[in-house]
Order: C-alpha cells, then sequence, then structure tokens
C-alpha cells in the first residue's frame, strides 16, 4: 500500500475516513453489548473523537521533562516487567503490581496493539496509556470489575479527556444494578474528578523508576487518592482459580459477562 494509506508502524491498518467511520461505530456498538471485549473498546477508543485529545496529550508530555524523555525513550510494560517485580520486596510499588497482576492472571502481553490512530508517535502515546493502567488499578485501588472500571474511567477522563472514556462512563454504568450505580454517580464519580484532578499527570510519570519504592511514598509523591473502600459485595474476592477442566469449552470474557464483579481487562 502506497500513498497517504501505507502504514506507518508495524500494527498500524491505515483506513480511509469511510472505513474508520464504519470502524467506529460498529466497535462502539459491540463494546456497549460485550465491554469486556478489550478489542472493540481499544477500536472506539483510537477512531472516536480523539483527532484533537491525542496531539494535546502528545503536547502535554512533550512539556513535562519526564513526560518528554518517556517520548524519547518509548518505554514499554511487559510481562517481563511483571516477572521483575515479582522479585521486589512486599510494601513496594512493583510487588503490589506484581501480585495485582498475578491474582487476576492478567497479562501484561495481551493488551490489544494500537491499529488506527494515524501517526507513530500518537500510537504510542495510547500504547502507553494502554500499558500504565493497571498500575492506575494499584495506585488508586481499583478493582477490576465493572464498578471499580467505571470508576478509573471517569478518573481517566478528567486526566486525559479521551472520549471513550468518558463514553465508557455514561454507557456501561447502566450494566449495574440501581443501587450500585447511584454508589458510583453519589460517591465514586466525584472521587473520580478530585482525585483526577489533584494527581500529578498521569501519562508523566516514569513509572519503572519507582517499583523498588515503597506504595505509600509513590502515592504520596504524586497526590494519589487512593477510591473509597467498596460495600463487601463489590470488592476483590482473591486470586482467581485455575479453570477446572469441564465439557464445555467457556471463553474468559464469557465468564466476564455474567456478573459485575468479574475481572474486566480494559
Amino acid at each position: 500500500m502506497t500513498g497517504r494509506y501505507a502504514p506507518l508502524y508495524p500494527t498500524h491498518m491505515p483506513l480511509n475516513p469511510l472505513q474508520k467511520g464504519a470502524v467506529a461505530l460498529l466497535s462502539a456498538v459491540g463494546a456497549l453489548m460485550r465491554p469486556q471485549r478489550g478489542d472493540l473498546v481499544a477500536a472506539v477508543g483510537e477512531t472516536v473523537g480523539s483527532g484533537l485529545v491525542l496531539p494535546a496529550l502528545r503536547d502535554r508530555m512533550r512539556a513535562h521533562p519526564v513526560g518528554r524523555q518517556i517520548l524519547e525513550e518509548r518505554p514499554r510494560i511487559t510481562d517481563a516487567t511483571v516477572d521483575a517485580c515479582r522479585a521486589m520486596p512486599p510494601g513496594t510499588f512493583g510487588a503490589a503490581y506484581a501480585q495485582f497482576m498475578g491474582d487476576r492472571r492478567f497479562h501484561a502481553n495481551d493488551r490489544p496493539p494500537v491499529r488506527f490512530v494515524d501517526d507513530e508517535e500518537l500510537a504510542y502515546v495510547v500504547t502507553r496509556a494502554r500499558e500504565v493502567h493497571d498500575l492506575w488499578h494499584v495506585l488508586f485501588d481499583c478493582h477490576t470489575n465493572v464498578f471499580g472500571e467505571l470508576a478509573l474511567k471517569g478518573l481517566e477522563f478528567v486526566q486525559t479527556g479521551l472520549p471513550m472514556t468518558g463514553l465508557a462512563v455514561l454507557g456501561a454504568q447502566y450494566r449495574l444494578s440501581a443501587p450500585d450505580r447511584e454508589l458510583l454517580q453519589r460517591h465514586y464519580l466525584p472521587w473520580a474528578l478530585r482525585a483526577g484532578s489533584r494527581c500529578a499527570d498521569l501519562l508523566s510519570i516514569y513509572y519503572e523508576r519507582h517499583f523498588e519504592e515503597e506504595l505509600e511514598a509513590v502515592r504520596k509523591q504524586f497526590r494519589i487518592i487512593p477510591a473509597p473502600p467498596p460495600p463487601q459485595h463489590l470488592r476483590f474476592k482473591g486470586p482467581q482459580q485455575p479453570q477446572q477442566p469441564a465439557g464445555l469449552l467457556i471463553g474468559s470474557s464469557d465468564v466476564a459477562a455474567g456478573t459485575s464483579a468479574a475481572p474486566q481487562k480494559s
């Protein structure tokens, strides 16, 4: 492929405006129906309203000394990062991150690659935001069920202004029960506004340099306000157990779709 639709990076899928609109529409419908489908959520985030927001985020990183260094060096959060964190002392940021990933059987390499962003540097900004998302869960103490993800998405919207984060809060909250939705609106979204406004620029933190520090010290340094403790039924239920062999093959996304307390990866 040549011309303006030539790929700009290995995973890039160049689309003309009509194709991009179709991807945005179909992915948005699919993501609302199956919000646990990380690939659909990612496609919406890359195609809906990000044309102005992503350059602004990139420029904000360029204006910050650490953010600028991140753009120059392009660190990546991978499974190797998690493995290294497992060896860190209890109480450290890195140890907490490794435990978070291990308890949920998450793999850093599983995040969907950026495909529809038509700028190589902006594609890295999106990649970085995806890869540090789980670090935000640890720092802000948000669970990975639908409720916890929506609370964190509200904070992400305050921090980044990315349309998909706001749309996720508006649309997916109706997957919650009425009492949980009221709890989200009355307590957790106000927390997200307060915490997102008070903390440091989350995209301009070189997280890898702080893994060996105490978790509470990292929170204090970057003005992190952890989320309020949720009611018992919305709390993390403990490490995920290996699936037992069964006659039917059930995908993890199908299991996740069955309950608001199931781990979500987004």
